[in-house]
């Protein structure tokens, strides 16, 4: 007997995410829908935790891109579908990178024709790809000239520090700041951990939970505590910082 397909929905407007649903069970009833996400992390959590066949993905969610939680999917050997109320040249991004989509609001035939596709992936099995194609759907819907920070301008007692982007060992969210950590000493800043993922360079910082930013090139090791919680060690850095079960997946080979 062949085991029910599972798949997760990730859309943070509940209205598109029953809808989505109801069209799934209408053009694949054996779908088994495992969970129904608001957010990345919501996402990214509900892929470690089930390991779906397929994840439907809106590319804009709060928490965690899209593209982030694809990563996960990927490495959890799933199948990623993106949904998007991108317009007609920013389709074409997902055109180039070969990682299937659906516009919103989603259409019966349309959902169909991926849903054909998804059923002879699954039969071949195959993910080997999927890897390079979120990272070449995520070049090319980088906005032209899009600028990477270099500098970060954060208060340190009554004074203005300005710390470049290649000192920053970490940034964490607390209440309503973010610590920006450096070998040599630490500053608050108030831009949300969201805004600063869009300038930093993907391949130089990680976001290891839901309010840290980590500096690859400063990552020790990884290691579980007395607790059994994941815990990240930095080079020259005393403070081991948690890292959720979402983002274990960046750290497998370590």
């Amino acid at each position: 007997m062949t085991t029910a397909p599972t798949a997760i929905i990730a859309e943070d407007e509940a209205p598109l995410r029953r809808a989505l649903r109801a069209l799934l069970a209408e053009a694949w009833p054996e779908l088994r829908v495992v969970a129904e996400c608001e957010d990345g992390i919501a996402a990214m959590e509900a892929i470690a935790a089930h390991r779906p066949d397929l994840c439907f993905l809106d590319i804009r969610m709060p928490g965690v891109s899209g593209l982030d939680v694809a990563r996960a999917a990927v490495a959890a050997k799933s199948l990623v579908v993106f949904t998007t109320a991108y317009d007609k040249y920013a389709v074409r991004a997902f055109e180039t990178g070969a990682v299937d989509y659906l516009l919103k609001p989603v259409q019966p035939e349309r959902l169909q024709r991926a849903v054909e596709r998804l059923r002879a992936r699954l039969r071949d099995a195959s993910t080997d790809d999927d890897a390079a194609r979120v990272d070449t759907l995520e070049a090319a819907l980088r906005p032209a000239g899009a600028r990477l920070i270099r500098w970060i301008s954060a208060a340190v007692g009554d004074s203005v520090r300005m710390i470049g982007i290649e000192d920053v060992l970490f940034f964490q969210a607390q209440d309503k700041y973010v610590r920006v950590v450096t070998a040599d000493g630490e500053a608050i800043i108030r831009t949300p951990i969201k805004e600063l993922l869009a300038g930093l360079d993907p391949d130089a910082f990680w976001q290891v939970h839901r309010g840290t930013l980590v500096r690859v090139s400063a990552i020790d090791r990884l290691r579980r505590d007395e607790f059994g919680k994941s815990m990240l060690h930095l080079r020259g850095h005393d403070e081991a910082l948690p890292v959720s079960a979402a983002f274990l997946h960046r750290f497998r080979g370590m």
